[in-house]
């Protein structure tokens, strides 16, 4: 009894601390999944910068430069590129 009073507040601290962090980063990258619209600048998992010409299906064409294409899965884009990132500072 006294194992299971112990492992108890352990399990609640475990859920907390990893599994509720990690079920709110996957629903945050499903949403911006689904809200990605055709001229949206991204950067895939792998660091490459463009922006999307067009969707077929899981798939992403993505303009990297002056009539280069390449083509992506949906699930490979991890950030969606603001304006506010794009402003540098000058100090």
């Amino acid at each position: 009894m006294t194992s299971l009073i112990i492992l108890l507040p352990f399990l609640a601290v475990m859920y907390f601390v990893m599994i509720r962090p990690q079920q709110k980063r996957a629903a945050e990258a499903r949403e911006l999944l689904a809200s990605l619209e055709v001229g949206d600048e991204v950067v895939t998992v792998s660091g490459l910068y463009g922006v999307i010409n067009e969707f077929d299906g899981p798939t992403v064409f993505l303009e990297v430069a002056d009539g280069v294409e390449v083509k992506i899965t949906r699930e490979s884009i991890s950030v969606l590129v603001t304006a506010e990132d794009l402003v540098e500072d000058t100090d």
